[in-house]
Protein backbone atom coordinates (compact mmCIF):
# COMPACT_ATOMS: atom_id res chain seq x y z
CA UNK A 1 0.00 0.00 0.00
CA UNK A 2 1.47 3.53 -1.13
CA UNK A 3 2.01 5.86 2.16
CA UNK A 4 0.13 9.15 1.48
CA UNK A 5 3.03 11.90 -0.19
CA UNK A 6 4.16 13.97 3.34
CA UNK A 7 3.16 17.45 2.96
CA UNK A 8 4.39 18.74 6.68
CA UNK A 9 6.37 21.62 7.13
CA UNK A 10 5.90 25.01 8.53
CA UNK A 11 4.09 27.86 7.28
CA UNK A 12 6.87 30.14 5.92
CA UNK A 13 4.22 33.26 5.59
CA UNK A 14 2.62 32.64 9.00
CA UNK A 15 6.31 32.29 10.28
CA UNK A 16 7.53 35.34 8.51
CA UNK A 17 4.35 37.29 9.67
CA UNK A 18 3.92 35.96 13.37
CA UNK A 19 7.72 37.18 13.49
CA UNK A 20 7.83 40.47 12.08
CA UNK A 21 4.67 41.27 14.24
CA UNK A 22 7.16 40.40 17.07
CA UNK A 23 9.33 42.92 16.47
CA UNK A 24 7.33 45.75 17.50
CA UNK A 25 7.38 44.57 21.01
CA UNK A 26 11.13 44.85 21.83
CA UNK A 27 11.43 47.70 19.85
CA UNK A 28 9.21 49.28 21.91
CA UNK A 29 10.31 48.48 24.89
CA UNK A 30 13.52 49.86 23.49
CA UNK A 31 11.88 53.00 23.56
CA UNK A 32 10.39 53.14 26.77
CA UNK A 33 14.07 52.52 28.93
CA UNK A 34 15.75 54.54 26.58
CA UNK A 35 12.94 57.64 27.60
CA UNK A 36 13.69 56.16 31.28
CA UNK A 37 17.26 56.62 31.40
CA UNK A 38 16.97 60.37 29.87
CA UNK A 39 14.89 61.10 33.32
CA UNK A 40 12.28 63.28 31.37
CA UNK A 41 8.53 62.69 31.91
CA UNK A 42 7.38 64.11 29.16
CA UNK A 43 9.33 61.69 26.96
CA UNK A 44 8.38 58.71 28.91
CA UNK A 45 4.59 59.60 28.92
CA UNK A 46 5.46 60.02 25.14
CA UNK A 47 7.49 56.42 24.36
CA UNK A 48 4.77 54.81 27.07
CA UNK A 49 1.80 55.32 24.77
CA UNK A 50 3.62 54.54 21.76
CA UNK A 51 4.39 51.23 23.64
CA UNK A 52 0.61 50.80 24.19
CA UNK A 53 -0.38 51.19 20.48
CA UNK A 54 2.51 49.22 19.30
CA UNK A 55 1.10 46.71 21.60
CA UNK A 56 -2.23 47.21 20.17
CA UNK A 57 -0.96 46.38 16.91
CA UNK A 58 0.65 43.68 17.59
CA UNK A 59 -2.26 41.97 18.79
CA UNK A 60 -4.18 43.11 15.43
CA UNK A 61 -0.97 41.82 13.30
CA UNK A 62 -0.53 38.23 15.21
CA UNK A 63 -3.90 37.47 15.21
CA UNK A 64 -3.87 38.10 11.22
CA UNK A 65 -1.50 35.67 10.92
CA UNK A 66 -2.77 33.13 12.81
CA UNK A 67 -6.51 33.51 11.35
CA UNK A 68 -5.13 33.36 8.08
CA UNK A 69 -2.97 30.27 9.03
CA UNK A 70 -5.82 28.31 10.58
CA UNK A 71 -8.78 29.55 7.55
CA UNK A 72 -6.24 28.76 4.75
CA UNK A 73 -3.46 26.73 5.20
CA UNK A 74 -4.64 24.32 7.66
CA UNK A 75 -7.56 23.45 5.48
CA UNK A 76 -5.21 23.07 2.79
CA UNK A 77 -2.93 20.63 4.33
CA UNK A 78 -6.02 18.46 5.24
CA UNK A 79 -7.50 18.66 1.95
CA UNK A 80 -3.76 17.32 -0.14
CA UNK A 81 -3.68 14.66 2.69
CA UNK A 82 -7.51 13.77 2.38
CA UNK A 83 -6.94 13.47 -1.56
CA UNK A 84 -3.97 11.59 -0.92
CA UNK A 85 -5.16 8.76 1.05
CA UNK A 86 -8.36 8.44 -1.14
CA UNK A 87 -6.32 8.29 -3.95
CA UNK A 88 -4.09 5.87 -2.17
CA UNK A 89 -6.85 3.24 -2.09
CA UNK A 90 -8.52 4.53 -5.46
CA UNK A 91 -11.41 6.39 -4.26
CA UNK A 92 -12.45 10.13 -5.00
CA UNK A 93 -11.97 12.44 -2.70
CA UNK A 94 -15.23 14.74 -1.71
CA UNK A 95 -16.18 17.47 1.05
CA UNK A 96 -18.74 15.61 2.78
CA UNK A 97 -20.60 16.79 6.16
CA UNK A 98 -18.28 14.75 8.31
CA UNK A 99 -14.95 16.48 6.48
CA UNK A 100 -16.27 19.49 6.97
CA UNK A 101 -16.93 19.03 10.68
CA UNK A 102 -13.78 17.71 11.18
CA UNK A 103 -12.06 20.78 9.76
CA UNK A 104 -14.18 23.15 11.70
CA UNK A 105 -13.07 21.78 14.48
CA UNK A 106 -9.45 21.29 13.89
CA UNK A 107 -9.33 25.01 12.64
CA UNK A 108 -11.00 26.33 15.99
CA UNK A 109 -8.39 24.34 17.97
CA UNK A 110 -5.69 25.39 15.78
CA UNK A 111 -6.59 29.59 16.23
CA UNK A 112 -7.36 29.10 20.16
CA UNK A 113 -3.78 26.94 20.18
CA UNK A 114 -1.35 29.74 18.73
CA UNK A 115 -3.57 32.48 20.23
CA UNK A 116 -3.12 31.30 23.69
CA UNK A 117 0.69 32.13 23.31
CA UNK A 118 0.03 35.58 21.84
CA UNK A 119 -2.43 36.59 24.35
CA UNK A 120 0.57 35.77 27.46
CA UNK A 121 3.01 38.22 25.28
CA UNK A 122 0.16 40.31 25.35
CA UNK A 123 0.01 40.23 28.80
CA UNK A 124 3.88 39.99 29.65
CA UNK A 125 3.62 43.46 27.60
CA UNK A 126 0.98 45.13 29.64
CA UNK A 127 3.29 43.65 32.86
CA UNK A 128 6.47 45.60 31.65
CA UNK A 129 4.01 48.66 30.76
CA UNK A 130 2.69 48.48 34.33
CA UNK A 131 6.21 48.43 35.42
CA UNK A 132 7.95 51.29 33.27
CA UNK A 133 5.11 53.24 34.88
CA UNK A 134 6.60 53.11 38.27
CA UNK A 135 9.82 53.14 37.35
CA UNK A 136 9.45 56.50 35.93
CA UNK A 137 8.36 57.64 39.53
CA UNK A 138 11.40 57.02 41.38
CA UNK A 139 15.21 57.61 39.86
CA UNK A 140 16.14 54.71 37.43
CA UNK A 141 20.09 53.57 37.26
CA UNK A 142 21.69 51.64 34.06
CA UNK A 143 21.34 48.82 36.45
CA UNK A 144 17.88 48.65 37.28
CA UNK A 145 16.83 49.59 33.75
CA UNK A 146 18.54 46.12 32.95
CA UNK A 147 16.41 44.59 35.49
CA UNK A 148 13.69 45.77 34.43
CA UNK A 149 14.50 44.67 30.66
CA UNK A 150 15.59 41.29 31.94
CA UNK A 151 12.06 40.97 33.78
CA UNK A 152 9.83 41.78 31.31
CA UNK A 153 11.77 39.82 28.31
CA UNK A 154 9.82 40.37 25.37
CA UNK A 155 12.05 39.30 22.01
CA UNK A 156 11.27 35.83 22.97
CA UNK A 157 8.86 33.24 23.93
CA UNK A 158 8.93 32.25 27.42
CA UNK A 159 7.21 28.97 28.66
CA UNK A 160 6.20 28.24 32.17
CA UNK A 161 9.54 26.54 33.26
CA UNK A 162 11.12 29.74 32.28
CA UNK A 163 12.77 28.02 29.03
CA UNK A 164 13.38 30.77 26.64
CA UNK A 165 13.16 30.77 22.49
CA UNK A 166 13.44 32.80 19.56
CA UNK A 167 10.14 33.79 18.37
CA UNK A 168 10.95 32.69 14.89
CA UNK A 169 12.44 29.31 16.53
CA UNK A 170 8.71 29.07 18.44
CA UNK A 171 7.04 30.11 15.05
CA UNK A 172 8.26 27.31 12.86
CA UNK A 173 8.00 24.76 15.43
CA UNK A 174 4.00 26.17 16.00
CA UNK A 175 3.06 25.98 12.20
CA UNK A 176 4.93 22.86 11.73
CA UNK A 177 3.11 21.15 14.28
CA UNK A 178 -0.20 22.05 13.35
CA UNK A 179 0.20 21.38 9.61
CA UNK A 180 1.12 18.27 10.44
CA UNK A 181 -1.23 17.80 12.79
CA UNK A 182 -3.66 19.24 10.11
CA UNK A 183 -2.22 16.45 7.68
CA UNK A 184 -2.78 13.28 9.74
CA UNK A 185 -6.27 14.44 10.45
CA UNK A 186 -7.02 14.57 6.66
CA UNK A 187 -5.44 10.79 6.28
CA UNK A 188 -7.16 9.64 9.47
CA UNK A 189 -10.88 11.42 8.33
CA UNK A 190 -10.59 8.97 5.21
CA UNK A 191 -10.04 6.20 6.50
CA UNK A 192 -12.56 6.20 9.12
CA UNK A 193 -14.74 7.32 5.83
CA UNK A 194 -13.90 3.74 4.08
CA UNK A 195 -14.00 1.87 7.18
CA UNK A 196 -10.61 1.36 7.65
CA UNK A 197 -9.28 0.08 11.01
CA UNK A 198 -5.35 0.59 10.71
CA UNK A 199 -2.27 2.93 9.14
CA UNK A 200 1.26 2.06 8.78
CA UNK A 201 3.16 4.87 10.47
CA UNK A 202 5.77 6.92 7.77
CA UNK A 203 8.42 7.93 10.84
CA UNK A 204 11.86 8.94 11.67
CA UNK A 205 13.61 6.05 12.55
CA UNK A 206 14.18 6.88 16.05
CA UNK A 207 11.25 8.27 17.06
CA UNK A 208 8.93 6.96 19.64
CA UNK A 209 5.47 6.66 19.50
CA UNK A 210 4.44 9.37 22.18
CA UNK A 211 7.57 10.98 22.81
CA UNK A 212 10.92 10.99 21.01
CA UNK A 213 12.19 8.89 23.25
CA UNK A 214 9.52 6.44 23.71
CA UNK A 215 11.47 2.87 23.51
CA UNK A 216 7.74 2.31 21.56
CA UNK A 217 9.88 3.05 17.82
CA UNK A 218 6.88 4.28 15.40
CA UNK A 219 8.37 3.92 12.07
CA UNK A 220 6.91 1.58 10.02
CA UNK A 221 4.82 0.27 12.43
CA UNK A 222 1.00 -0.62 12.70
CA UNK A 223 -1.53 1.25 14.27
CA UNK A 224 -4.85 1.86 14.80
CA UNK A 225 -6.75 4.73 13.55
CA UNK A 226 -8.00 6.22 16.79
CA UNK A 227 -4.27 5.27 18.76
CA UNK A 228 -2.81 6.98 15.52
CA UNK A 229 -5.54 10.54 16.18
CA UNK A 230 -4.25 10.48 19.65
CA UNK A 231 -0.73 10.82 18.76
CA UNK A 232 -0.57 12.67 15.12
CA UNK A 233 3.07 14.08 16.45
CA UNK A 234 4.99 12.85 19.42
CA UNK A 235 7.40 15.85 19.89
CA UNK A 236 8.26 19.56 18.26
CA UNK A 237 9.08 19.54 14.87
CA UNK A 238 7.78 15.70 14.63
CA UNK A 239 7.69 14.76 10.62
CA UNK A 240 5.11 11.66 11.31
CA UNK A 241 2.78 10.90 8.69
CA UNK A 242 0.61 7.86 8.39
CA UNK A 243 -0.59 6.03 5.07
CA UNK A 244 -3.78 4.01 4.64
CA UNK A 245 -3.76 -0.30 5.46
CA UNK A 246 -7.15 -1.73 4.45
CA UNK A 247 -5.29 -5.22 4.64
CA UNK A 248 -4.56 -4.54 8.50
CA UNK A 249 -1.12 -6.39 7.79
CA UNK A 250 1.99 -5.08 9.60
CA UNK A 251 4.27 -3.84 6.74
CA UNK A 252 7.17 -5.70 9.00
CA UNK A 253 5.42 -8.57 10.82
CA UNK A 254 4.21 -7.24 13.97
CA UNK A 255 1.87 -5.19 15.19
CA UNK A 256 2.44 -2.85 18.86
CA UNK A 257 0.15 -3.13 21.63
CA UNK A 258 -3.33 -1.14 20.35
CA UNK A 259 -3.06 1.39 23.43
CA UNK A 260 0.32 2.93 23.87
CA UNK A 261 1.99 2.61 27.32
Amino acid sequence: MTLTHPDTRPSEQATDDLDSAWTRLPAAQAAVLAALARRRRAAVATALAAFASEVKAFHQATDRAVRDFALRTVPERYEAAARAAAASINRPFTWTPAHRATLNALTADTYTDLTLRIQEAVRAAAAFHRAARAAARRRLTPTSAAELAAAHPLDRIVYRNGARMPVRAWAEAATLARTTVAYNTGTLAVAREHGIQHVEVHDGSDCGWTSHPDPDKAARTLRTVEDAAQWPIAHPRCTRTFGLRPDGKSPIGRVPPLVAG
